[in-house]
């Protein structure tokens, strides 16, 4: 069944789903779009550090997507504005990624596929490091779900609680540097943020629980994924955006359909 590069292609794109669908919801509570944007942006730099080091592009992406995240974090509220801070590192780091790239000799790289996606070229080592990232990470939002939700939701009950808002911001980034590294085959740096942040936002208005967001999320995120592959299949379209595409679509459709019914109530 692996053998078929459609197969791979869709089990690629569900385990990503998967991972990225509940960390988005995370992301839209906290307002940390431009934090992931910026995260995605740095993985580019560690793909290049990877390729130059012989060693796997997961790895290398994980590994500098989580140093990204982790020096917004430590330079934060030292004197610059964060929308400020991530917009310097994020590009920074792209066009240090970008240069990086530029200098490999002898090794051959498609930068369009690591920059907008390659999902129909997945072989079955990427699905087993997508699948065991994805594993990774909603086992990790499982058993830090009640913490995490009290930090984000209000930190200030979180401290009399006994939870450590500043760990669970760690935790948090962790979870996202796996997703940005598992994502970067399937969709590409350039839009990784738009699967954390679309699915969850198109969720939003339908949900009455955090844990229902979080579902719906995914659900919003599998068919963005199955949808997008089928789109792209019948126009002959780049994969990575025609997922993201089928995505704006659900959210666009989903947010009329709840102006609509606020109207009627």
């Amino acid at each position: 069944m692996l053998d078929d590069f459609l197969i791979r292609a869709m089990l690629a794109g569900l385990g990503v789903a998967l991972a990225a669908a509940p960390m988005g919801c995370f992301v839209v509570w906290r307002r940390m779009a431009y934090f992931g944007d910026a995260t995605a942006h740095a993985s580019i730099l560690g793909v290049a550090i990877a390729l130059a080091l012989s060693v796997s592009v997961f790895l290398g992406a994980m590994s500098m997507a989580l140093l990204m995240a982790l020096a917004v974090s430590g330079l934060s509220g030292r004197g610059y504005a964060v929308d400020t801070l991530l917009g310097v590192l994020a590009h920074s780091a792209l066009a240090f990624g970008l240069v990086a790239v530029s200098f490999l000799s002898g090794v051959r790289i498609d930068l369009m596929a690591y920059l907008f996606g390659d999902i129909l070229a997945v072989g079955t080592t990427d699905l087993a490091v997508i699948w065991g990232g994805a594993g990774l990470v909603l086992a990790l939002l499982s058993w830090r779900w009640s913490a995490l939700l009290t930090a984000t939701l209000n930190p200030d009950l979180a401290h009399a609680s006994g939870i450590d808002p500043r760990r669970e911001q760690l935790v948090l980034t962790l979870a996202l540097a796996v997703v940005v590294a598992v994502a970067i085959k399937v969709v590409g740096v350039l839009l990784i943020a738009a699967l954390l942040i679309i699915p969850a936002a198109a969720a939003r208005p339908f949900a009455r629980t955090p844990e229902g967001m979080a579902l719906i999320a995914i659900l919003v995120a599998a068919l963005s994924v199955l949808a997008g592959l089928q789109a792209s299949l019948m126009f002959d379209t780049p994969t990575g955006p025609s997922i993201v595409c089928v995505a704006a679509l659900i959210f666009a459709l989903g947010a009329m359909g709840a102006s609509l019914r606020r109207r009627l109530t």
